[in-house]
C-alpha cells in the first residue's frame, strides 16, 4: 500500500509542476494519468477485501 501512496504523490508532483512551468502541460497529464491509475487499483483492493468467504 505504500507503493500506491508514493504513486499518488508523484502524480501530484507532476501536477504542480506542470501546471507552473509554462510549455510542460504533458506533465499535467501525466500526473492526471497517474492519480486515476492509484485511484482504480486502491478500489480494486478494497473492493476485493470485502468480498471475502466466511469460515
Amino acid at each position: 500500500m505504500a507503493w500506491l501512496l508514493l504513486i499518488v504523490l508523484i502524480a501530484v508532483v507532476f501536477g504542480f509542476v506542470g501546471v507552473l512551468v509554462k510549455g510542460l502541460l504533458w506533465l499535467l497529464v501525466i500526473g492526471a494519468v497517474l492519480f486515476v491509475a492509484a485511484l482504480l487499483v486502491a478500489g480494486v483492493r478494497m473492493g476485493r477485501g470485502r468480498h471475502s468467504t466466511p469460515r
